[in-house]
C-alpha cells in the first residue's frame, strides 16, 4: 500500500515531542484509533521515540485492524540500542564511527527495522526511511545498500529519507536523490505556506528523480489550527518556547492574509494548508503535528483529526492563488539552516552541520540552491 494524502504521526499528542498538553496513555492510543476511524489510513512512527515505545503505542492502537487497510511508516537512525544519549542531542547516529564500521551498517539497519516491527506487531513496512541521518548517512554507499537490503528481503516495500528535526540539508537532499534514486521511493520534508524555504528548494530534484514526498510541520507549530493566537501562553517546557520572540504575531499576521483564500474554498486553514502543500509537485502526503494546547478556548486534539480527514479530495485551490500564498509566506533567510553549506567551511562534520564538499557544491550550483543558506 502506497502513502495516502493524509497522516498521522505519533509525535502528535504531546508524548513523545512536547508540544502542547501531553496526553495520557488511554486517551493517546485512542487517538491513533480515532484517526483510522476517520478515515486516515496512513501512520508514521519513529523507533527513537520513547526508545520504543511510539511503536508500541502504535501497534497496540491497530492491534485487529486488518493490516491491508492501512499504510505503515517506519523511520530508524538514532541507535539507542548501543549508543549513549547526549542531554538535547539525543541518540548518536548509528553511522558513527565510534560506534561501528560502513561493513556494520547493514546489520545495523536490518536489526533495528525488526525490532521496530515487532513493536508495531507487524511483518513488514510499507515505507522505511532513515532518520535524521548526519552527513554519511546522506552519502554513504554502503547506508544505502543497507536500506535496499531491507527492501529485498521484504521488510518493507518502499525506502526513502526523512531529515530533521532541524530544518535545512537541501543540498544533501538533491545529492542523496541524485545518487541513490533507485532506492529512494519518498522523503520527509518541512513544508508549509508560512515557511516554503527551504523545503521547495528540493522539490525539483524530488520530481526529477522520481521521490514522492511527504510534507510535515504542515501545522507551522499549531497556528494552522487556528487556536494558538497572539499572546498565547505556552506551557513550560514546549518546544516552541524555543521558536524567537514574536513568531506567533508575525505568523498570524501572515495567516490572516491567507484566510480570504480559505474561505474563498470553504477550507478551514489547516485544510488550506494542506491543499496549499499538496499543489506542490511532487508533494503527495500531508502529516502535520495534532496539538492538544494548554489553556481554554483551544481546541479537542481529536476535533484536529477529524478536520483533516475531511480534507476534500480535490485540489480547490488555482496556481495563481498558490504562488500569491507563497509570496506571502516567504520565508528565505529567516534561520540558519542545518546541513551542507559555506557556513561550514574547514569544520570537522558535525551530528548535523558539515563543510561544503565540492561534490555537494557542484549539486548546489545544478539545483540553483544558495549554500551561503
Amino acid at each position: 500500500m502506497d502513502l495516502t494524502r493524509t497522516a498521522y504521526g505519533t509525535w502528535s499528542g504531546g508524548r513523545f515531542m512536547h508540544f502542547g498538553e501531553q496526553l495520557d496513555e488511554d486517551r493517546f492510543t485512542r487517538l491513533i484509533q480515532h484517526a483510522y476511524d476517520q478515515g486516515i489510513r496512513t501512520f508514521v512512527t519513529a523507533d527513537v521515540y520513547g526508545v520504543g515505545r511510539a511503536d508500541e503505542f502504535i501497534g497496540n492502537a491497530l492491534s485487529g485492524i486488518d493490516r491491508s487497510t492501512y499504510c505503515l511508516v517506519g523511520t530508524i537512525g538514532h541507535d539507542f540500542y548501543t549508543g549513549q544519549r547526549r542531554g538535547s542531542s539525543g541518540y548518536p547516529r548509528f553511522t558513527d564511527p565510534a560506534l561501528r564500521g560502513e561493513s556494520d551498517y547493514a546489520d545495523y539497519l536490518r536489526m533495528a527495522t525488526e525490532k521496530s516491527l515487532e513493536r508495531c506487531q507487524t511483518d513488514h513496512f510499507d515505507l522505511i526511511m532513515l532518520h535524521n541521518p548526519d552527513s554519511i548517512g546522506y552519502s554513504s554507499e554502503k547506508v544505502w545498500d543497507g536500506m535496499r537490503a531491507l527492501r529485498d528481503t521484504g521488510l518493507t516495500e518502499m525506502t526513502g529519507v526523512a531529515p530533521g528535526p532541524a530544518n535545512g540539508f537541501a543540498i544533501d537532499l538533491a545529492y542523496c536523490f541524485e545518487h541513490f534514486q533507485e532506492v529512494m521511493d519518498w522523503a520527509m520534508i518541512i513544508l508549509n505556506p508560512n515557511e516554503p524555504w527551504p523545503g521547495r528548494c528540493v522539490l525539483g530534484p524530488a520530481k526529477e528523480f522520481g521521490v514522492k514526498v511527504m510534507t510535515r510541520v504542515v501545522d507551522y507549530g499549531g497556528l494552522f489550527h487556528d487556536d494558538v493566537k497572539p499572546g498565547h501562553t505556552f506551557r513550560e517546557g514546549d518546544h516552541r518556547t524555543y521558536r524567537p520572540e514574536g513568531w506567533v504575531e508575525h505568523g498570524v499576521e501572515k495567516i490572516e492574509k491567507m484566510r480570504q483564500v480559505a474561505d474563498r474554498h470553504g477550507l478551514t486553514l489547516l485544510q488550506f494548508a494542506c491543499q496549499w502543500n499538496l499543489a506542490q509537485e511532487p508533494v503527495q502526503c500531508v502529516v502535520p503535528t495534532f496539538i492538544q494546547e494548554a489553556g481554554e478556548n483551544t481546541k479537542a486534539v481529536e476535533d484536529k483529526v477529524t478536520e483533516m480527514a475531511q480534507l476534500p479530495e480535490e485540489n480547490r485551490l488555482s496556481p495563481e492563488e498558490v504562488e500569491a500564498v507563497y509570496h506571502i509566506g516567504n520565508n528565505v533567510g529567516c534561520m540558519a539552516l542545518k546541513g551542507a553549506s559555506t557556513r561550514h567551511e574547514g569544520i570537522d562534520p558535525q551530528p548535523d552541520h558539515w563543510p561544503l564538499r565540492p561534490e555537494l557544491a557542484e549539486v548546489a550550483q545544478r539545483w540553483a540552491i544558495d549554500p551561503a543558506w
